[in-house]
């Protein structure tokens, strides 16, 4: 019995040393937030943070600034950067073997590295300058922590370090996020194109007539359901649908929306911004304030940073605020090849072209080296079987994509000045809102446009006779944009935001519904003068309005008496009549309504997505919402447009209820236990959080309830949603609110880890400026 105890004490002294070990191994990686630091800056530069770990970096010159954004950065978050640039890149099996190797093949057609150094290459001077600061900074941050980050020790790597290139990819990583990079939607659409008649694609795929929400007021109408029979293959069923989900909603884009001066009480124009993105530990944006003095004129700008580049994403310098969203429109195209005998040549306007190829090696952690064959066109790369037959061109792909001329914007005076820019920056094109202290506001597309001439730019198009190709990009003159509209409002959130010939310019890249603008627009327009916070509430706002109507066909025609009696559906029927308006954290009601209505059109069009399953496709791929077709069927109710596995529609809809809650109870052991609060966990994690044992839940934030879902203001779903929310007044800062999901460090032992999160979650508001100085790092210039 002696030695076990003796045995038992070692291995206990033994796990306390390793902890121990651990536990001080860890501590030597937080950064320095204190003190004085010898630096590559011309002048000292000061970087305070407030108790959330907002920082503010000040220095005499914007490339010391840069220099000490990129330190920063570093110490704060150097793996998530990694992971960006390894995520566009096609290099993240480096990192962590075989599992992420089909990923890195998929990124790697894009070949975003070549395109990076092309990108460097390709920047003016000053801004080569200005990145290269950037760069030595972050490595500077990178070698002054004690041990490499810990995730690298957790993997068994070394980082290595940062390169001006890299920078880059952290763009383009954002372009992975908020574009298709595969072409599916189209090859889905094409698809379609090919087996329905044209009457059918027509009626099934159009914009929502229900949910109009364009800024320009245009209309667009209901294309009424075909007379002709409905298509065979979309009523019968030959074969079911592993995954019957639809293309439902936009979330990943975001809301923005601006008062101009008009609409204020003291004549001050409001922006407020809440992108919506995947949401993880530690989350996408990095919050900093920069002051710098040139030429003898002070600057100053606050906001959010992406961490890998140097610049503020959406913020405020003072004379103008901004802020963006998800254009959700068409920058891509997927071109059918028309290909020789042997499939060696394809062709093109100047004759028969052979394939050009890229020997692209892939380094895998723990495996030989893999070498692969990238087959490219003179348009774009050839897509990975089963759709070898295609090549994808892409504004990520041309220099204009991507460089770093959202700079320009730190320096806007106004509304008008702003637009002018907007053209010329090489970022995922988005909707750009914009607001100054005189009280105007405007509206542009921020990006890249491509001027193109091309016959249908849903579906896959033959470019070979010259009638399809893109002729360049347009010009600022060209591009759409509203500036200062009579009512005083602005809005996007990823709907249809322009008609006509606008709307044919930028075509649909798989537009929302709708149903979210509308509602922040009608909330702007229903308060005549509008503040911070009543901007902010919009940001919260999750009544379920688009779900009125699913409520009212539930009540009305669905839970008649007998169903309810033979069903015992009395307490879904209490629940769905008193508790569905909102998504809110303890309704029942609006869980099973939601679920009711993804029910409903799953199996109006299981043999839809059947079709595309068949053809490597899922209903997900397609750029419409189905909601404007089904709704039509269910109110006309046609006995040929009903799958042919249901006698009647209302058979269909009543096993649309039968089965949702069923599911649900199975999944929650109860309807009362199946509250919106229950499903819409919060599952916001460390990347590598299930590799480590025992201690992995540590590096999560907790899961909890949130309100909040698809086709309202307030989207927020288990992993993605708001990123930020973001109200600002321009030259009223100190008035504002800037808050975002977990915190500004990477670190787990860092005060700052999960700073923001009770703030986020709790739907409360934090200062849109840093607050009071708690840390003071200085950088000194080197002897």
């Amino acid at each position: 019995m002696l030695w076990f105890k003796r045995i038992s004490i070692v291995l206990l002294m033994l796990i306390l040393l390793v902890a121990g070990f651990l536990y001080f191994a860890l501590r030597s990686t937080l950064p320095a937030y204190e003190g004085e630091l010898p630096a590559e800056v011309r002048q000292q530069v000061e970087i305070s943070r407030d108790a959330q770990g907002y920082a503010s970096i000040k220095g005499q010159n914007r490339n010391d600034v840069a220099y000490a954004l990129g330190f920063v950065h570093a110490q704060e978050r150097f793996f998530q950067m990694d992971l960006l640039r390894r995520n566009a890149a096609g290099e993240l099996s480096e990192l962590f073997g075989e599992m992420a190797l089909d990923l890195d093949k998929k990124r790697r057609i894009h070949r975003f590295r070549a395109k990076a150094q092309r990108g460097f290459a390709h920047l003016p001077a000053e801004q080569k300058l200005l990145l290269q600061r950037y760069t030595a900074g972050v490595n500077a941050g990178l070698a002054e922590l004690g041990w490499p980050p810990f995730e690298y020790g957790l993997l068994a790597q070394t980082p290595r370090n940062w390169v001006e290139a890299d920078s880059f990819l952290a763009l383009y990583s954002m372009y992975l996020d908020l574009q298709g990079s595969e072409g599916k939607d189209e090859l889905a659409m094409g698809l379609m194109q090919q087996k329905l008649p044209q009457d059918w694609y027509d009626f099934l795929f159009q914009h929502s007539p229900d949910w109009q929400a364009a800024m320009d007021n245009s209309k667009v109408s209901l294309i009424p359901m075909p007379k002709s029979p409905y298509p065979a293959l979309l009523a019968g069923q030959k074969t079911a649908c592993t995954d019957c989900s639809l293309h439902d909603s936009a979330d990943i884009g975001s809301n923005n929306f601006a008062v101009s001066g008009q609409r204020t009480k003291d004549g001050r124009a409001i922006l407020a911004d809440d992108m919506h993105l995947g949401i993880r530990v530690p989350g996408t944006w990095f919050k900093a304030q920069l002051k710098w003095t040139e030429n003898e004129q002070a600057f100053e700008v606050a906001g959010v940073s992406l961490p890998g580049t140097p610049a503020i994403v959406a913020g405020s310098n003072g004379h103008i605020a901004w802020g963006f969203t998800n254009s959700t429109a068409d920058w891509s195209d997927v071109i059918a090849l028309k290909l020789d005998e042997k499939g060696e040549k394809y062709q093109t306007t100047d004759g028969w072209q052979e394939f050009s190829y890229q020997n692209e090696v892939f380094k895998v952690k723990g495996q030989p080296d893999e070498l692969v064959l990238q087959k490219e066109t003179i348009w774009g790369p050839v897509l990975p079987p089963p759709f070898q037959n295609y090549a994808y061109r892409w504004v990520a792909h041309d220099v204009e994509g991507a460089n770093f001329n959202l700079l320009a914007l730190e320096k806007s005076q106004g509304v008008r000045e702003t637009l002018k820019l907007a053209a010329s920056a090489g970022v995922p094109t988005q909707n750009l809102l914009v607001a100054d202290k005189d009280g105007a506001i405007g509206w542009t597309l921020i990006g890249a446009l491509p001027e193109r001439k091309v016959q249908h730019m849903d579906t896959p198009q033959d470019w070979s006779n010259g009638q399809n190709q893109w002729t360049g990009y347009l010009s600022q003159s060209r591009s759409p944009q509203i500036y200062q509209p009579q009512s005083g409002q602005l809005w996007t959130a990823n709907s249809r935001v322009i008609g006509g010939k606008d709307l044919a310019l930028i075509g649909n890249g798989g537009y929302d519904l709708g149903a979210r603008g509308q509602q922040i627009r009608d909330a702007l327009t229903a308060t005549a003068l509008h503040t911070e916070q009543s901007l902010h509430d919009i940001q919260l706002d999750h009544r379920a309005l688009m779900l009125a109507r699913w409520q009212q066909l539930l009540l009305d025609t669905v839970l008649t008496k007998d169903f309810v009696a033979e069903h015992n559906l009395e307490s879904y029927l209490d629940y769905v009549m008193k508790d569905a308006s909102h998504a809110s954290i303890g309704s029942v009601g609006y869980a099973l309504l939601r679920s009711f209505r993804a029910k409903t059109l799953e199996l109006s069009f299981a043999p839809l997505t059947a079709l595309l399953e068949e053809n490597n496709l899922s209903g997900r791929d397609l750029k419409y919402s189905l909601e404007t077709a089904g709704w039509a069927m269910l109110q006309q109710q046609r006995t040929d447009t009903l799958p042919a596995t249901f006698s009647s529609w209302r058979s269909l809809l009543q096993q649309a209820v039968l089965q949702s809650k069923q599911k649900l109870e199975t999944d929650y052991g109860s309807l009362a236990s199946a509250s919106w609060g229950n499903i819409n966990q919060s599952s916001i994690v460390h990347p590598l959080s299930a590799a480590v044992p025992f201690f992995g839940d540590w590096l999560n934030m907790p899961a909890m309830p949130m309100n909040g879902d698809s086709h309202m203001p307030r989207v927020q779903n288990r992993v993605h949603g708001q990123s930020e929310r973001m109200v600002v007044s321009p030259g009223k800062e100190a008035e504002g609110i800037l808050v975002i999901p977990a915190g500004q460090s990477g670190h787990p032992l860092s005060p700052f880890y999960d700073a923001d999160h009770d703030f986020w979650l709790k739907e409360q508001a934090l200062g849109f400026l840093p607050g009071e100085q708690k840390y003071l790092l200085k950088l000194q210039p080197k002897a």
